[in-house]
């Protein structure tokens, strides 16, 4: 590829990504602004309790408010997940994720067809999800092979394209890859506030066909329970959680929070809802110390809550054995 298609992909690329925002930005930070400033006046109030004046920098209230709604959907789906033995799902829908920007950008680079990243990302990961689904359920193939075979086709797919344009869409899939809370838009509150409503309305909806199945999938066929729709709607939830929390925590980073929260509090609640609670409470702890961590300190905040995230299972773990 000569040097002047390179800079015509990698401008295409940095173009889909600008429309992509607007796109966006007009269906899911309008609806939001009342509560954006609503977070604005308590993240005020705070500043001034607390005399912490970086909680009045519009790019850190975003930030707390991003990773509040990703600290509650993250554990609430998780928890499914990892009761299943099933906590690979979220980094398999993740690198698919990915092969779905480089589909976007790759048609925008090539065909001059316009694709917005976070849909291509959204529509690549639900196919995903249901082909996991697929080869297990008609093939007979263990799920752990079948997750391993799709998060290694995801990732090979974006690799392909990224090399059939000699690299020059991955300035725009690196922001994907590794995320950034600093450069949080009110379209991305927006659209995480809006996931986190349709999540935690699926999950009190179908509790507990959820529960049902996940704790014992031969009794719920038994009890004539459509264990085949609950294991859809179970995959499309965490396909929506991958893709809403991609751009902020990264596709490498972005399953931590499906699953650490969870292992952490798994044995602390007395009941499948309590721990489900806790498993919440530690994603939002995870997050909030993270970010403000990231913000003192200089670091990346998606490698901060993970690792703060990761100390919190520790410390729980120390605790317990310490009873």
């Amino acid at each position: 590829m000569g040097p002047g298609l390179l800079l015509a992909s990698t401008s295409a690329a940095a173009t889909t990504d600008v429309v992509s925002h607007l796109l966006v930005a007009s269906v899911f930070s309008g609806p939001f602004d009342w509560f954006l400033g609503v977070s604005d006046i308590v993240f005020s109030w705070l500043a001034g309790v607390t005399g912490l004046q970086f909680l009045t920098y519009p790019y850190m209230q975003r930030a707390y408010l991003s990773v509040l709604a990703i600290g509650i959907v993250g554990p609430l789906v998780g928890s499914f997940l990892v009761y299943r033995d099933l906590s690979m799902v979220g980094d398999t829908l993740a690198h698919t994720a990915f092969a779905g920007v480089a589909v976007a950008l790759f048609l925008e680079a090539a065909l001059s067809i316009a694709v917005p990243p976070l849909v291509g990302a959204l529509v690549v990961a639900t196919i995903a999800a249901l082909l996991v689904q697929a080869l297990v359920e008609y093939t007979g193939t263990r799920s752990d092979a079948a997750l391993a075979m799709v998060l290694t086709g995801g990732f090979a797919v974006g690799s392909v394209l990224i090399s059939l344009t000699d690299g020059g869409i991955s300035v725009g899939i690196n922001q994907y890859l590794f995320g950034s809370l600093a450069t949080v838009s009110r379209a991305d509150v927006g659209l995480l506030a809006s996931m986190t409503l349709v999540v935690v309305a699926a999950v009190t909806v179908a509790y507990r066909p959820l529960l049902y199945v996940t704790f014992d999938e031969t009794a719920a066929r038994a009890s004539r329970v459509h264990v085949r729709a609950v294991n859809t709607l179970l995959s499309i939830l965490t396909a929506f959680v991958v893709v809403s929390a991609m751009r902020i925590m990264g596709v490498i980073l972005v399953a931590a929070l499906l699953v650490i929260p969870v292992v952490t509090t798994a044995r602390i609640g007395r009941s499948y809802k309590q721990s489900l609670l806790y498993g919440v409470l530690a994603g939002e702890v995870a997050g909030v110390v993270g970010v403000t961590l990231a913000y003192l300190y200089g670091l990346a905040a998606g490698g901060s809550i993970v690792l703060v995230a990761i100390a919190g299972f520790v410390v729980v773990q120390l605790g317990r054995r310490f009873e």
